[in-house]
């Protein structure tokens, strides 16, 4: 795909473009007017992605410790700063160059980039051989994150930083590609106010732009490729392009969970740089090596950086030093010990923690806070812990002995599992809401675990959030926690809280996460069990030894019934046989009968009449091979279902209207893709009904399977052999 080419306006000195004034003076000096709020606005950026996010609440926390990782941002510098070295393209070819502490390069580059400059009171070219991407590489808690911070400040402070980007698995649109472009478009207009004339060009032409109707490589070219070509082409940065070229970083690629999205970002830019080999524009990427991204990056053209050979036990015994020389003058318990026995840590101390840390700062900096944040309930002094720790293998024995200062208090299970599998961080209020529990309940939890989890200062204001991604690997990963393993499963219980919560109403910060995610709890557990296996999971005998049902909250049966009507309606091939799926209409009949039929008018009467917003794809075909026996147990079940909806609520039964053997009238009144109860019970009374119906046409004897088709293309619509209710 080429990007598409804008009009340049060299030698342009004072212009006007659209509703945006713009001032230039001498040819590179420009004072922005008037940029347009709204069309930052208008792009919606992820505002917590950037640099210059609040770390704390919008992990990863990591930040080079000063002094520290000097020789490695040296080296990125001089890949990102190279200008000009006199010589132009053709003019000789360099050595095949690498950085030996950081690993091999796959580029071509030469050791010194060869670049020509030239220009005039218009416009500035700049040839280069230089990689345009820059990719370093590390295993987890390397300190990629750090560096990644401190290259995009230093070069946020030069004016170069054209945009920033961090991923975290686990926030949301953060941790997709769903809003990249645009964030990174936002961030664009802000640093060069001139391209937001070309982006909302762009926005008018295709409007797909923002709402993802558009491939990801398009919203790169339209929203941020193209924009900065055409104000370079315009020659309006030529002051600026003298310190180098602008950059743009890219953090823990690997974070994100689209990775046909990630494969495609690198796909994109690889291919823009080979058409525009002379453009200013560098591109620093960071993340852990996984094969989707390595076999893209691990080419010609890309420059790469291992960190794992980059050894940092001296910046490791800097960060120590000065963290346990702060400790002391903080804690009075060190200080009076300090007084009583001398240095502390003692240099063989030291030592040892530097050899036992080894090469992650990840680990470094959590062994330092389990040493000297006590938890609540622990009686040990940090003098006390400093040898617990020494005897910690790695990351995984500091997170297993963190975790087990709370295992023993109630709640513990289910806090910590929601904290793992949310899709984006909540506050501890909206957590204890979500939870159906008290927040002082969360808290206490919270409180002990304080050495891998950012806990926030108030109940209600700021993210739980992971000290670092590794413990989410941790917990949902079963050979590595073992007993605190986060099962697939859990997915389950959250799908139910958060149903429960969905069906409320309420304008909480739980209610909206709880709007939104309630059917993704879902269908990510019935994608880690298998689409039909699942059934063994949710059994109700089941499900309340391990997570209680929410008081005051939806009977589990409801829930049930909801969820597994909506997996007639997702479950992929090859587990959606026709077979499969009728096994999951007759599991949801029974749980219809045992919904209505509980104690709990008040939130039954709430699931039968509440619409729920369900996420389908944009068209689906089902097919169901509808039996005799099936129907009989749908049919039986239906009665039983009828009678307590009469029974309790008989004006629901007045407000609905009737069904018959030969057509149906209404099965739901809504132009989304939203059901209720009562609508499920509707159209499990039309399938009977109709079955009823073509077998007495028939007339044949025993009654052969019908297909019962599902399909949604327009609208949703149910239908036997060709004759169909329409739901408009």
């Amino acid at each position: 795909m080429h990007p598409p080419r804008f009009t340049n306006f060299s030698g342009a000195h004072h212009f006007r473009i659209d509703n945006q004034n713009n001032t230039f003076i001498a040819g590179n000096q420009y004072q922005v007017l008037n940029v347009g709020e709204d069309l930052i606005r208008l792009l919606d950026p992820i505002l917590d992605a950037s640099h210059t996010r609040n770390r704390r609440r919008s992990p990863p926390d990591s930040e080079c410790f000063p002094g520290t990782r000097r020789r490695v941002i040296e080296k990125i510098f001089k890949w990102a700063d190279a200008i000009d070295s006199g010589r132009a393209p053709g003019a000789g070819d360099g050595e095949v160059s690498s950085d030996d502490s950081m690993g091999s390069a796959c580029s071509s580059e030469p050791e010194h980039s060869e670049w020509e400059v030239s220009s005039d009171s218009s416009s500035m070219v700049i040839y280069t051989h230089t990689s345009h991407i820059y990719w370093l590489h590390g295993f987890a808690g390397c300190g990629k994150s750090a560096v990644s911070l401190e290259v995009a400040k230093i070069h946020a402070g030069s004016g170069r930083l054209l945009a920033s980007y961090f991923f975290f698995r686990g926030s949301g649109d953060r941790s997709t590609m769903n809003r990249f472009a645009a964030t990174l478009a936002s961030q664009l207009v802000t640093v060069i106010p001139a391209t937001a004339s070309f982006i909302e060009a762009a926005i008018r032409a295709r409007p797909g732009l923002l709402t993802g109707d558009a491939p990801l490589a398009t919203q790169l070219y339209l929203l941020i490729l193209s924009p900065f070509q055409a104000v370079v082409d315009a020659g309006i940065l030529q002051e600026t392009l003298t310190k180098g070229p602008f950059l743009i970083v890219i953090d823990g690629l690997d974070e994100c969970e689209d990775k046909p999205g990630a494969e495609e970002l690198i796909d994109c830019i690889l291919e823009f740089f080979e058409e525009n080999p002379a453009i200013p524009l560098r591109i620093f990427i960071a993340s852990r090596v996984e094969q989707h991204i390595r076999e893209r990056l691990e080419v010609d053209g890309v420059r790469l950086g291992n960190l794992d050979r980059h050894s940092p036990r001296k910046d490791i015994k800097k960060f120590l030093q000065a963290s346990f020389q702060g400790a002391v003058k903080r804690d009075r318990v060190i200080r009076a010990y300090v007084r009583a026995h001398g240095e502390w840590p003692t240099k063989l101390d030291m030592v040892k923690l530097i050899k036992h840390i080894g090469r992650s700062f990840v680990l470094a900096s959590t062994i330092f806070r389990f040493i000297v944040q006590p938890a609540t309930e622990d009686p040990t002094t940090p003098m006390e812990r400093l040898p617990l720790a020494l005897k910690m293998n790695g990351l995984d024995a500091l997170y297993r002995q963190t975790l087990a200062r709370s295992q023993h208090l109630p709640h513990f299970r289910a806090i910590v599992s929601t904290i793992a599998l949310l899709r984006y961080p909540l506050p501890i209020v909206a957590i204890a809401d979500l939870l159906g529990i008290e927040v002082f309940k969360v808290v206490r939890v919270l409180l002990n675990l304080q050495a891998i989890i950012h806990v926030p200062g108030t109940d209600d204001e700021g993210d739980v959030t992971l000290c670092h991604t590794s413990l989410r690997d941790f917990l949902t990963t079963e050979n590595r926690s073992g007993s605190f393993f986060v099962p697939p499963s859990f997915h389950l219980f959250l799908s139910y809280y958060c149903t429960s919560s969905a069906l409320e109403k309420s304008n909480t910060l739980a209610n909206t996460y709880c709007q939104v995610y309630f059917d993704r709890h879902w269908k990510a557990f019935t994608q880690s069990t298998g689409a039909c296996n699942f059934i063994n999971e949710v059994q109700v005998e089941d499900f309340t030894p391990r997570h209680p049902p929410l008081v005051h909250r939806l009977p589990y049966p409801a829930f049930l019934c909801s969820m597994l009507f909506y997996s007639i309606l997702f479950v992929e091939p090859p587990h959606s046989s026709p077979v499969d799926l009728l096994h999951l209409l007759t599991e949801c009949t029974k749980r219809l009968v045992l919904a209505v039929e509980s104690p709990d008018r008040r939130n039954i009467k709430r699931w039968l009449e509440t619409d729920l917003p369900f996420g389908l794809p944009d068209r689906f075909e089902r097919t169901v091979r509808f039996t005799d026996d099936a129907h009989e147990i749908l049919h039986h079940a239906l009665r039983r279902t009828s009678a307590a909806i009469c029974a309790k609520f008989p004006d629901m039964l007045e407000r609905q209207i009737a069904s018959t053997g030969t057509e149906v009238n209404h099965i739901s009144n809504k132009s989304q893709f939203t059901f209720s109860g009562l609508d499920i019970f509707s159209i499990l009374q039309w399938i009977t009904a109709r079955a009823q119906f073509k077998w007495e046409e028939a007339k044949i004897t025993p009654r052969p399977p019908l297909e019962l088709k599902f399909d949604l293309s327009l609208h949703f619509r149910l239908s036997f052999d060709g004759i169909r209710y329409d739901n408009p």
